[in-house]
């Protein structure tokens, strides 16, 4: 969503009627995953891509007429053997895709969510006569609208905490007087960061990796003879200070992964602490297990609750048998990407 912002900026201000298409589906092969998006205005003009190319042109036209009527529709696109090989793919498959008209209203309200980095939902019918209802969702309980339906409602209540923990989209089945409707969570997760506390030489090779992934990263570390440029050429955000006033003033997030690496107790525990009063993604802690049960001791006494220590990994990374820095950067960003993708 967000590399469509620039131009939604522009045709709202120049008052332009909008239509957004997700894809809330896929069977098989596709070009575009679950939550892909285009927009498209009332002159025709599009953004963004839901197939790669193989439907833009079929999506634009029902766009049009959704504009104009104001109702949402759920279509449902085939992708040919010759379709997929021409954009690269090995087979053919089918993408289910929701167009629905998008109010400036809504429209300004996930901008700004987007850009203070807000974990957001927004949760749309897509199937029975209700198609096109949506509400906003937020961490708390906050909801911007509600559904007409008490008993979609109360199951979108009783689902979206565990959606907004796993930061998936989601497609539900629901029934509401008899008939059966579905339900989809779009998730809008933060940006993604990865924070490095320690520029230990495992750092080097993560920092890499987590930039080849697209995470934005920091480095944490006061000790000058180790954190500075000409180690570490390659970070966006080299920060030469303590963890308790840098992990505090750079604001730890849902889309914020936070490694701990140092192999010093006073940086360590204190980011460790941090980051169990946070609610930050992943917390992973390198070291050995005695080393992990003193840095458990430290923390319990510094009240630090019994849940919150449960979300710390350690061992860190995936087990891979990996020996040397490159490998256990490998096995530390794998298991990253592995909590990102719901897979652990």
């Amino acid at each position: 969503m967000r590399e469509l912002l620039s131009t939604l900026n522009q045709w709202f201000s120049e008052g332009k009627k909008v239509a957004l298409a997700t894809v809330v589906k896929v069977y098989g092969s596709a070009p575009r995953g679950l939550g892909a998006k285009m927009a498209v205005n009332q002159d025709g003009m599009m953004i963004g891509s839901v197939s790669g190319g193989c439907v833009e042109s079929a999506v634009v036209a029902e766009a049009l007429q959704i504009i104009n009527n104001g109702q949402a529709k759920l279509l449902t696109y085939g992708i040919s053997q010759d379709q997929a090989f021409s954009i690269g793919l090995a087979c053919g498959g089918t993408i289910e895709v929701l167009v629905t008209p998008l109010a400036a209203e809504d429209y300004y309200r996930l901008e700004q969510d987007l850009g203070a980095e807000r974990l957001t939902c927004i949760v749309s019918v897509i199937t029975g006569p209700m198609c096109g209802e949506h509400l906003q969702a937020y961490p708390g309980g906050r909801l911007v609208g509600d559904f007409s339906s008490t008993e979609i409602q109360n199951t979108m209540l009783a689902t979206l905490p565990e959606v907004l923990s796993n930061q998936q989209s989601l497609r539900q089945k629901v029934f509401s007087t008899g008939e059966e409707n579905e339900l989809f969570y779009d998730v809008f997760p933060p940006s993604l960061r990865l924070i490095v506390v320690g520029a230990v030489h495992i750092a080097i090779p993560l920092i890499q990796f987590a930039n080849t992934l697209g995470f934005h990263t920091i480095l944490v570390d006061p000790r000058k003879g180790f954190s500075n440029r000409e180690r570490f050429p390659h970070v966006v955000e080299l920060v030469q200070d303590w963890p308790e006033e840098a992990l505090q003033r750079l604001g730890l997030n849902e889309g914020t992964f936070l490694v701990v690496i140092s192999h010093d107790d006073k940086l360590d525990v204190p980011a460790l602490a941090a980051g169990c009063a946070s609610p930050v993604r992943y917390i992973g802690a390198l070291g050995s297990r005695k080393t992990f049960e003193n840095h458990l001791r430290d923390l319990r006494e510094m009240g630090v609750p019994e849940e919150s220590l449960q979300r710390i990994h350690s061992p860190v990374g995936l087990d891979i048998g990996a020996r040397g820095a490159e490998e256990i950067a490998l096995a530390i960003i794998a298991e990253i990407i592995a909590v990102k993708n719901g897979t652990k």
